[in-house]
């Protein structure tokens, strides 16, 4: 049954009405909340999270740089937020294949100073800022996926309807189904974080992508480990370059020491590589395999894994920002600092950027407008002149590792120097992630070790680590626009990427007993990274929202 048949048996929708809808409950929605509940205490606010509870999707490294939240809440420390950890100091490591040497730290360029930062575990942060926000009035929806956007006879945003709940994989209502719901808003904001599935609509419904460089990718892969406490030294961050990246591909890897003997540690891997024959997944395994990683990981326990694709954070592909009834904010835009590794205080900031501009809409009792005063400050704000002192990071990166690290010393650490805080120069981006890959003839096959399920690990046992579910029984979340394409196209000529660069294995080619294969999607084990809703290289993989409630259920992750 289609959704309009759905809706002509079942409908109408329940609507609830309110001054702003927030789609996302991670950094950058919860921010917009509180930040518009603190302007404006009579506004009605709700948040809608996909994930079980506040927190549950929420996957960062991370290293959180203070600022944005001490904008947005001064007495955070007095308040108990659940940044503990300083950092206490900088590793940087060139890794080759067997050894590497570290950088000396009055040779660490600025993008790699993390001092007055927190290592913190962002789920946790996110849990506390939607209490916060609740104890201001904001309402808070988890479970909830929204699954469609709203507009009025103007064409304008008027608010999102959840996913309806109990429909089979056919699609046809269960004696379970319950009728998604509409949430209007006098605007509407979205936060659903890097190719977010309804932001991506809006860039082109409303071509806010129009004249602005493709944005670019990376797969962010993490895994929690509790370690030994001879091992613990809470507040060191190690960042890695080179090994297991090759001169084709770019990416480095993280390794942070919070409190507690825990340790977080990942892989980021860019998106635009050629060979379809890497699997990030892979790499991220091996990476843990180097001397320098294992070192601290020895006799150690690994309890979570997840990942998640993040935005490479350049603002040269940054959409517009508003469109009439509601804006993006956080990495539904795009506004990661690629180069410092960092997001939050990015998605923070907009957020109450976006959160000013609608507060002022709502004392001139505006709705559904464009909120211009949005874009506006963000260009005179400090978060887009940071942007700006990046905004060539990741670029450099795309021409080749040792350019990469040559251009940063030279705009991170010489250009400082000299008094120079932008580069005078401005590289572009040409090409979306997916129009990369080669074909699987022109590329070395990659053949990985087995894990040893003592350091490295398969990707089931991975999911499981995670806390993913979904119910079996509900229409396939990763659809596909030609059924015929997988086989006949990506099979053929890249030799099947999906089952690779699929972190979870979701994606998998079977036989069919005939000499034939096909492939096979297993959904449940769907992380929601959105990894091929950009990699697939016919870009015929569309990621739709689940059941609210399903995925992965990150603990403190």
């Amino acid at each position: 049954m289609n959704p309009q048949d759905i809706l002509q048996k079942f409908g109408p929708r329940e609507a609830m009405d309110y001054d702003v809808v927030v789609v996302g409950g991670g950094p950058a929605g919860l921010a917009t909340a509180i930040r518009v509940k603190q302007l404006r205490p009579d506004a009605s606010v709700v948040v809608l999270d996909k994930g079980s509870e506040p927190g549950a999707h929420i996957l960062s490294g991370a290293v959180m740089d203070p600022r944005a939240i001490t904008e947005l809440l001064p007495d955070w420390k007095q308040r108990g937020a659940p940044l503990h950890q300083q950092v206490t100091g900088d590793d940087v490591l060139f890794l080759s294949a067997t050894g590497g040497r570290r950088v000396p730290d009055w040779l660490v360029p600025r993008n790699l100073h993390n001092d007055g930062c927190y290592v913190v575990q962002l789920g946790h942060v996110v849990k506390w800022l939607a209490q916060h926000a609740e104890s201001l009035g904001v309402e808070i929806f988890p479970g909830f996926a929204a699954a469609e956007v709203l507009f009025d006879t103007q064409g304008a945003v008027r608010g999102v309807a959840t996913g309806h709940q109990g429909l089979g994989k056919d699609g046809e209502p269960t004696d379970s189904f319950q009728l998604g719901m509409e949430l209007l808003g006098r605007y509407t904001v979205f936060a659903e974080g890097a190719r977010g599935h309804l932001g991506r609509q809006l860039i082109e419904r409303f071509k806010l992508a129009d004249g602005k460089d493709p944005q670019s990718f990376a797969l962010g892969l993490k895994e929690l480990w509790e370690i030994d406490p001879d091992r613990a030294r809470p507040g060191l961050v190690v960042h890695t370059a080179g090994w297991p990246m090759t001169n084709e591909s770019f990416g480095g890897g993280f390794l942070y020491h919070l409190s507690d003997n825990k340790v977080t540690l990942g892989l980021v891997v860019g998106l635009d590589y050629k060979n379809p024959w890497l699997s990030p997944f892979e790499e991220f395994q091996r990476w843990k395999t180097h001397p320098a990683v294992r070192a601290h990981l020895d006799g150690s326990k690994r309890i979570g894994y997840g990942a998640r694709a993040i935005n490479n954070g350049t603002p040269q592909a940054l959409p517009k920002l508003v469109f009439p009834g509601g804006a993006l904010v956080g990495c539904d835009a795009g506004f990661l600092n690629a180069a410092r590794i960092k997001g939050s205080h990015a998605a923070i900031k907009s957020g109450m950027l976006c959160a000013e501009a609608i507060a002022a809409a709502l004392t001139d009792g505006r709705s559904h407008d464009e909120l211009s005063a949005f874009p506006e400050a963000f260009e005179q704000s400090w978060l887009k002149q940071e942007l700006d002192q990046q905004r060539n990071f990741k670029l450099w990166f795309k021409k080749g590792p040792r350019i990469g690290q040559v251009m940063t010393g030279v705009e991170q650490w010489l250009l400082p120097k000299m008094g120079i805080t932008n580069p005078p120069w401005t590289l572009h981006n040409t090409w979306p992630d997916h129009a990369s890959m080669l074909p699987a003839e022109r590329c070395t096959q990659i053949v990985y070790p087995k894990p040893d399920g003592k350091l490295s690990f398969d990707r089931l046992s991975s999911v499981f680590v995670s806390n993913t579910n979904h119910a079996e029984d509900q229409p396939a979340h990763l659809t596909l626009k030609d059924a015929e394409v997988p086989v006949n196209v990506n099979l053929v000529r890249y030799a099947g990427p999906e089952s690779r660069y699929c972190p979870a294995g979701v994606y998998e080619f079977v036989s069919n007993g005939e000499g034939t294969e096909r492939l096979q999607i297993n959904a449940q084990n769907c992380l929601h990274c959105k990894t091929c809703d950009i990699k697939d290289p016919t870009q015929n993989i569309v990621w739709v929202a689940p059941e609210g409630g399903g995925g992965p259920n990150y603990t403190g992750m």
